[in-house]
Order: C-alpha cells, then sequence, then structure tokens
C-alpha cells in the first residue's frame, strides 16, 4: 500500500514538482494539494492522509499554525516543513506546533525521499544546513544563558574586555552585516546575535551602530573605509 502524502504550498510550480518527484518512487500517492493554511485543514479532514509536507508562509493560516492545530486533532499524522526559512528562529517555532522534519527547499531528491521516509518511521529529520543552525542556537544560548564560555569564547588578550566571539560580532557589524546575515554566516540565532549586541554596548559604553564601527576601525578590527559611518574617533 502506497503512503498518502497531501501537499501544502501556495506556488504551483513547488507542488507540480514534489509531486513529480514523489510519486517518481513508485512509495508514495500524492491525495490532494492545498494552496493556503486553511484549504490544509480541510483537505486533512477529508482524506486522512499519512503525511503532510507543507511551506511555512501560506495566505490565510500560516504553516506554523496550521501545523498546531493539525497536531492537535490528529497526533499520529506526520507532518514535514519545506520550505525557504533556514532561520533557527523559524525552526524552533515549527518544532514547537508539531512539526516531525524540516527541509529546505533547495532539497534534492534524495534528500526529499529520506526526510519522508524518516518522519514516516517516528524519527526527526532536518536538512544539514538547517541542522547546524539548531544544534549551534543550543550550544550558544547555553554559553550566553550560563555565562560560560569555550576557547572560541575567551577574551583574545588580557588588554581587551570583549570575549572572542564578541570580537568577532564586532567586526561583522562593523562590516555592515544584519543580525540575521551575522546569526547564518555564523550558525547562531538571530536572538543570539542580539543578546551579544547588547552586552557589546554595554561593556563599552556605547548606544548605537556608529560607535560600535568607529570602535572597530580605532582598535583596528577592520580598516575605515568609505562606508563606515562617521569619523574614527568618538
Amino acid at each position: 500500500m502506497k503512503t498518502t502524502v497531501l501537499i501544502a504550498d501556495d506556488h504551483e510550480v513547488v507542488r507540480s514538482g514534489l509531486k513529480l518527484v514523489l510519486e517518481s518512487s513508485g512509495e508514495f500517492e500524492i491525495v490532494a494539494e492545498a494552496v493556503d493554511g486553511s484549504e490544509v485543514l480541510t483537505l486533512v479532514e477529508q482524506h486522512l492522509p499519512d503525511l503532510v509536507i507543507l511551506d511555512i508562509s501560506m495566505p490565510k493560516i500560516s504553516g506554523i499554525e496550521a501545523t498546531r492545530m493539525l497536531r492537535s486533532k490528529y497526533p499520529e499524522l506526520k507532518i514535514l516543513a519545506l520550505t525557504v526559512h533556514s532561520d533557527e528562529e523559524y525552526v524552533y517555532r515549527m518544532l514547537k506546533a508539531g512539526a516531525n522534519g524540516y527541509i529546505l527547499k533547495t532539497a534534492g531528491k534524495k534528500e526529499i525521499f529520506h526526510a519522508a521516509s524518516s518522519v514516516l518511521s517516528g524519527a526527526t529529520f532536518f536538512s544539514p544546513t538547517v541542522s547546524n543552525i539548531v544544534i549551534g542556537g543550543f550550544i550558544e544560548r547555553a554559553w550566553v544563558e550560563n555565562g560560560a564560555a569555550t576557547d572560541s569564547d575567551q577574551a583574545a588578550d588580557g588588554d581587551s574586555p570583549l570575549t572572542r566571539r564578541e570580537k568577532e560580532i564586532l567586526c561583522l557589524i562593523a562590516e555592515g552585516l544584519s543580525n540575521r546575515e551575522i546569526g547564518t554566516k555564523l550558525f547562531i540565532s538571530v536572538r543570539t546575535v542580539n543578546t551579544h549586541r547588547t552586552n557589546l554596548m554595554q561593556k563599552l559604553d556605547l548606544h548605537d551602530t556608529a560607535g560600535l564601527v568607529r570602535y572597530a576601525i580605532r582598535k583596528n578590527l577592520i580598516s575605515a573605509h568609505p562606508a563606515d559611518p562617521g569619523t574614527t574617533t568618538d
């Protein structure tokens, strides 16, 4: 007997592509396709599929809210998120809502099959990139919340009040990266970047990004260039 699947995505090209991939194995039968979160709920009730593969960003009801509602009503249903969002906060929110797996739309055919098979067997599956972000986020949160530090977090020298991680984040801030870009680059959450940014300002008694940039230039952590705000002195 084939595994029945409902695909939910507001882009027809994504639904069609995923349907072709899954049906090519001969193991899956696509019983329904939904274009928004509300339709997901209706079609699951009608077809009672074994697996729901859904996007996070959908009209009417988001994938996160739809997952929460489905998990409450159908505790045995397997739910796999297929999305462009690799941010740690999206991953946590989907997991908290009750998703069994989380893969990115850049996933190849083999990874999609692996993800579907894993969640159907009762396991949890993450795309490799997502897995690194989740693990890194848990570790970073533990360090920040507990006040602990690994070798990479220790201050680089006795003259600096900043840890190596804080210096690393300061350089990226000074280079113009957003908190989200820094989090992606370092495999930590936006929340963790915000915490480090706050700690930097408190330690250095600075109150804005321009001040952080000037400090980084003054300490030769980065070079001054036309895009730097302000001058190199306070």
